[in-house]
């Protein structure tokens, strides 16, 4: 038996395992934004909550530095 018949079996046993992985995998996917978007999205209604409300009176104040 040659080195290149063991790498080749190995090459297929692998690749054999692989697609069985990803066809368990697929199983347990669920359709759900990524965190970063949820996290975007989070962040666009807080702004658009404080843009509605408008500056509040501590806001209202210019500000000073020292």
């Amino acid at each position: 038996m040659h080195a290149d018949t063991h790498a080749d079996i190995h090459l297929a046993l692998h690749a054999d395992r692989s697609a069985e992985l990803r066809r368990a995998a697929s199983e347990f996917r669920t359709e759900r934004p990524r965190l970063r978007a949820r996290i975007g999205w989070t962040l666009v209604k807080v702004g658009l909550r404080l843009a509605r409300n408008g500056p509040t009176a501590t806001c209202a104040r210019p500000f000073r530095t020292a």
